[in-house]
Order: C-alpha cells, then sequence, then structure tokens
C-alpha cells in the first residue's frame, strides 16, 4: 500500500514537518525561552547530585529555540515543507541533552524547567527529522520516571502531538515517538489518560497499521508491537473498536501526512488482524522476540467473538505452517548440539515461541465452526500433514480443543478424521 511514496521501513526518508497545522497545538507559536538562570553560582550550578552544568543547559536549550526560529525565518513561503539537515555542532549539544536525561536528577530538573513546552514547540516548528526525533528522545527519557511522567502525561497539547507524530513517516521519529508512548503505557498511574486520548485520536489505529503492514524496518516493527499489545492488555473495548475498523469523525489538519487521503466514510479501514500478520511475516526471521509479540497480540484478538471472525483463513495454515518450522528448528538443534552441552538457551526460546503458538491455535480451533472447517479443507489449509502437525503439537496440554477440531473436522471429512484416530490412537472415544 502506497502512502505518500513513502515506506516506514526505509530509513532513508525523512519526516514531514509539523509546521503550521491549524487546529493544533503548539503549533503558531515559536518555542518559549527558557526562563532566566539568574546570577547562579558556581557551587550551586550543578543539576542535583551530577556534575551536570545548569547553565550550559540553559545555553543548550536556548539556542535550540534559536535553531527552529532560523530554520523558519530561512524558507520561503513555497519552502514550508522543505525538510533541513541539522547543524553537526548543534546536533552533537543536543544529543549531550538527550544523553543527560537519561538521569533521574536532570529528568526533574528539566521538568522543573518546563522543557516540555520548550521540546513541545520545537517539535511544532521543526524542519530537521533529526531534530524532531531528539526532542521526542529526550522526552522519552524524561518519562521513565514515575514524577516527571506524570508531569509529561499532564500536558494535553503535547499529548496531542505526539499522537499526530505517529502519522509521521520518519522511521527514527516513529521510533522514540512509539518508546514514549510504550514508556507511559507502562505506567499505570497515567495509564488511562493515554488509552483515552488515544481512544479519541482516531488516526493513531490507522497509522500503527500501516507501519505494521509496509514497514520493513524491524526496530520500529518490534516497538510499534509493543505498544499495540500493551494498549490491548489495558483495553479491551479500544481492542474491539479497533477489530471493527472503528473510525473518528474528527479529520486530521491540514498539513498532518494523512490530511490529503480520502475521508473516513469513504476509505476502507485497515484490518488490524492482517496487518499484524503482516509485521509477524516480517519479524519471523529477523526478531524471534518480535515475533513472540505479535503472536501475543494474535492470541489476544482471539479472546472476543469480534477478533476471531475477524483473522483470515490463511492465518490457522501460517500457525500450522510455524508449528512445523518450530518443529524442524527443535530437531536440528538437538542433531548440532554436542552431548552433555550446556546450549539451551535457543531450544527455551523455541519452545517458548512453539507454546505462544500452540496456545493461540487451540484458541481458535475451540471456536471453529463447521462451515470455517470445510472452507480451510476445500482451500488446502487443512490437509493430512497439516492436520497431523496441529494435532501432534496441541494434543498433550490441549486436548479439548483437540477433540472439538476432531468432531467438527469429521463432519466435514470422514476420511481426514479418520486417518487422524488411526495416527493418535489416544482420541477415540
Amino acid at each position: 500500500m502506497e502512502r505518500s511514496g513513502v515506506d516506514p521501513g526505509d530509513s532513508g526518508s525523512s519526516s514531514p514537518s509539523l509546521d503550521g497545522l491549524p487546529g493544533s497545538p503548539g503549533m503558531h507559536r515559536n518555542p518559549s525561552p527558557p526562563p532566566s538562570e539568574g546570577e547562579e553560582s558556581a557551587e550551586g550550578d550543578a543539576i542535583g547530585n551530577t556534575v551536570y552544568s545548569k547553565h550550559w543547559l540553559f545555553s543548550t536549550l536556548t539556542r535550540l529555540i534559536q535553531v527552529v526560529s532560523d530554520q523558519e525565518g530561512g524558507s520561503g513561503a513555497g519552502d514550508s515543507e522543505a525538510q533541513l539537515d541539522l547543524d553537526e555542532e548543534v546536533e552533537s549539544e543536543i544529543c549531550k541533552v538527550w544523553d543527560m536525561s537519561m538521569d533521574q536528577d536532570v529528568a526533574r530538573f528539566l521538568q522543573e524547567f518546563k522543557a516540555a513546552d520548550i521540546l513541545l514547540g520545537v517539535i511544532g516548528k521543526s524542519k530537521s527529522p533529526r531534530l524532531t526525533e531528539i526532542c521526542v528522545g529526550v522526552l522519552g527519557n524524561i518519562a521513565c520516571f514515575p514524577e516527571t511522567c506524570q508531569s509529561i502525561s499532564g500536558n494535553e497539547d503535547l499529548g496531542e502531538v505526539l499522537l499526530l507524530l505517529l502519522g509521521d513517516s520518519d522511521p527514527p521519529t516513529l521510533l522514540e515517538t512509539s518508546r514514549l508512548l510504550l514508556t507511559c503505557l507502562s505506567q499505570p498511574s497515567v495509564a488511562p489518560c493515554w488509552v483515552e486520548r488515544i481512544r479519541q485520536q482516531k488516526s493513531v489505529c490507522e497509522n500503527l497499521c500501516f507501519v505494521m503492514s509496509s514497514s520493513t524496518n524491524v526496530d520500529l516493527l518490534v516497538k510499534v508491537g509493543e505498544v499495540v499489545d500493551k494498549l490491548f492488555d489495558l483495553d479491551e473495548e479500544l481492542m474491539r473498536s479497533w477489530i471493527r475498523g472503528a473510525r473518528g469523525s474528527a479529520a486530521p489538519s491540514p498539513g498532518h501526512p494523512t490530511a490529503d487521503r480520502e475521508p473516513a466514510n469513504d476509505t476502507p479501514a485497515l484490518d488490524i488482524a492482517p496487518c499484524v500478520l503482516e509485521a509477524a511475516k516480517q519479524l519471523r526471521s529477523d526478531s524471534p522476540d518480535g515475533l513472540e509479540v505479535y503472536m501475543h497480540i494474535l492470541q489476544l484478538l482471539t479472546t472476543v467473538d469480534e477478533g476471531i471472525q475477524a483473522i483470515d483463513l490463511p492465518l490457522i495454515g501460517s500457525l500450522i505452517r510455524v508449528l512445523q518450522y518450530l518443529g524442524e528448528c527443535q530437531q536440528r538443534e538437538t542433531e548440532r548440539r554436542e552431548p552433555g552441552s550446556e546450549e539451551e538457551a535457543g531450544d527455551n526460546h523455541l519452545k517458548i515461541l512453539k507454546d505462544t503458538c500452540c496456545e493461540f491455535l487451540a484458541n481458535i480451533l475451540t471456536e471453529l465452526p463447521k462451515d470455517t472447517v470445510s472452507e480451510l479443507v476445500q482451500r488446502g489449509y487443512l490437509s493430512e500433514e497439516t492436520c497431523s502437525t496441529a494435532v501432534q503439537s496441541l494434543l498433550s496440554l490441549y486436548s479439548t480443543a483437540t477433540r472439538h477440531f476432531l468432531a467438527v473436522l469429521s463432519e466435514v471429512d470422514e476420511k481426514l478424521a479418520e486417518g487422524l484416530l488411526k495416527d493418535f490412537p489416544s482420541l477415540r472415544p
């Protein structure tokens, strides 16, 4: 699927500016300058118990404001969407702030210093993808601590802009935005407010689905998967609405990457299940940990009726093929390992992934109606080989699901069911 000709997985892509978005918070003003540092004595210049200088931080943030002001002043009327490289010296200085913000004393100082408002203004005026990425990264570090996370989460304007950034086309910016959201969603005290914001901002579902369905950036796919997994874990109703493809009536602001699309009522929503499956397919060989995240998302989808109905028939065949592949991997590991060796990490990881696949498949088979089984057989997704793999994988832990599946299968294809009973006599009544 094309979207403004940009693939989020393309590391060479750059982000569209959010400059001049009517109706978006913080977009029509220059970043607020930091408060005056006054006559700070040398011994009072350190931030908390660190060796970091308050004066240096004041100067760097002031310089940051000047950078975006210069970017704005240097653009002609026809260059509002032009993107600029960040000066190497400036980048080096603000990257130091990014690193510093991992310290709790620095994070607390930045909070007191109203740095979130400054960074919000910079993000809104920035024409440099790298600058936007770093600013979001600083906010992500600040959010790692409960007190400062509470402060950031209470900033409604910032919350809205961050959710709009999920429609950005720059992979590093998307990655840092997703990291920040996951950090906030993982804090019980602020998670509800973020869930509510996401529920109100319907473009979030569309943007995350687009990334999952089209990106080839492994790190980004994993982080977006973790965000979706966390959201579905926190709010079942949100998951149901995304499965149904619920779209809001609020249109994106002009200038936003999604603003030039057709109205929501005329554009079919990306279905969540196929998008999750596409991301899982992309991560299959590159990130077993990421694949496990997406398998858990699919498992969550099957806990509600809408999710079971949304899952395509090919998914069942794909799950069985994954089980076949994992079985082959485990066999190769066993044959390769020297007797008495301690190489168990790979085996343990494969076992966890296999267990997740089995639980997911068992959930599906328990609810599988006769018509669906018939279609699976007709399309070739259920054959003697795939049925044998499924039964062998599930029988020991999920005998109820296995027996239900066999009972339905016997009504659809008696010969296929009899073959399974012959291979697995314990299934006979």
